[in-house]
């Protein structure tokens, strides 16, 4: 329990537990916050005022910063005092001396203006969910969904860091080349296939030097928490320029991301074991085999909404479209990352990586709407709207949370990104 009430609610994603890390604007200046029920703690006045007293000098000046990425080059054993020193300071036992000290640096969240949590230097999105990438196969591919390699090799592209954005951001519909199958030419204009990506974010903390990679029982020790992704995506583009070499214009117009980034260890009780492979699938290689595959998972579920321009107009509540789970990942966080840096590559601290679109194996829980189309040719909307794909003012929200019986809620926050014209001026 804590003393800052919001944060003992049932409803609240951001209990005691929790305390997820993010960066935000409040009277002209930009600082690290940390989220307690519906109040923002400033990072940067604690280290002011020796309430971070444990750290030691360059991570109490880390948390003085306007970004994440100092503090997330610290690592794990530095992060684990700050959580420690936060959750003294935060608790309902707590004595009355700190309670006062602390009261003052809390700016309600209403207030805060939430910005990109690190500046994000590299961004690479993978394609882990073997029941999204089955059920987009057979759209393509009836006979042979997934291609041979997919069941051994994680598999990924490297994405467009410039271009991810905050949750609330506006996406203006992108323009390219599309080629219909009926037509002998391409054209170019706005996409009209635009796609949303159910998607968790991995931020990379303390990074590996280049020509060294790094062993999958140490990956998560590089991890300094999750986020929520929509790696949004503009499917009449991405079907005609990716091959031979795979998403480029069709990805890089936006991402959205989640303003708040949820630590390892505030999920240490959501672990679960990796996703069971299917009888006949070959084991991973060695390098990708983790010793306690038992907590390789993470019990995350995952939820997608959507608001029409006209639902809002009549005060019609988001409707909620699936309903996936983070444990179904074939293949796990630790797995994505020890294959990223097995090549030698460098990761550094405030890179991103993303899991790929997030389903699971029942209808109802697709990551995207081109998935859906495996059971429905259009999505139907409460006030009798019809979408095969976004339109100009949808409204897309994603949540995100895990919950373990007899313990409170860790939430992600929300990650919203609302669809604008590609001709439009305004926001």
């Amino acid at each position: 329990m804590s003393w800052v009430e919001s944060a003992n609610s049932p409803d609240t994603d951001f209990p005691l537990q929790n305390l997820p890390y993010g960066v935000f604007s409040n009277n002209e200046e930009t600082r690290i916050g940390v989220a307690i029920g519906d109040q923002v703690l400033d990072l940067r006045a604690c280290a002011h005022y020796g309430l971070l007293s444990e750290l030691p000098p360059d991570a109490i000046e880390a948390c003085t910063q306007e970004s994440l990425n100092d503090l997330m080059a610290q690592g794990s054993e530095t992060w684990s005092v700050l959580r420690r020193q936060l959750t003294a300071l935060l608790a309902e036992s707590a004595d009355s001396a700190v309670k006062s000290r602390v009261q003052p640096f809390l700016v309600p969240m209403r207030d805060a203006q939430m910005q990109l949590p690190a500046h994000i230097g590299d961004y690479t999105d993978f394609y882990a969910s073997i029941h999204h990438a089955t059920r987009v196969g057979k759209l393509f591919r009836p006979d042979n969904p997934l291609l041979p390699n997919y069941k051994y090799v994680p598999i990924g592209y490297h994405g467009r860091a410039s271009s991810i954005v905050v949750s609330g951001t506006a996406v203006r519909r992108p323009c390219g080349q599309i080629k219909t199958p009926t037509e002998t030419e391409p054209t170019f204009g706005p996409s009209r296939s635009l796609d949303y990506e159910l998607e968790v974010g991995i931020f990379i903390g303390r990074g590996n030097p280049l020509g060294e990679p790094i062993a999958i029982d140490r990956a998560e020790q590089h991890i300094f928490g999750l986020c929520l992704v929509n790696d949004w995506s503009a499917r009449d583009i991405q079907s005609w320029e990716y091959q031979p070499l795979g998403p480029f214009l069709a990805k890089n117009f936006a991402t959205t991301i989640s303003p708040w980034i949820v630590p390892m260890g505030a999920l240490a009780p959501c672990r679960v074991p990796a996703a069971a492979r299917a009888e006949g699938d070959p084991a991973p290689l060695t390098y990708l085999t983790p010793s306690n595959a038992a907590r390789s998972g993470i019990d995350v579920t995952l939820e997608v909404s959507l608001q029409s321009e006209k639902m809002r107009q009549a005060n019609i509540t988001p409707v909620q479209l699936s309903q996936g789970n983070l444990r179904e990942l074939y293949w796990s966080l630790d797995q994505l990352l020890t294959h990223h840096a097995s090549s030698g590559c460098n990761l550094r601290p405030g890179d991103l990586l993303a899991t790929g679109t997030i389903s699971g194996p029942e209808e109802g829980s697709e990551g995207c709407l081109l998935e859906m189309k495996h059971r429905a040719a259009t999505l139907k909307l409460p006030n009798g709207e019809t979408r095969t794909f976004l339109e100009d003012g949808d409204q897309v929200i994603f949540r995100g949370y895990c919950q373990t019986p007899g313990l409170p809620r860790i939430g992600f926050g929300e990650c919203t990104g609302k669809i604008i014209s590609s001709s439009s001026t305004s926001v």
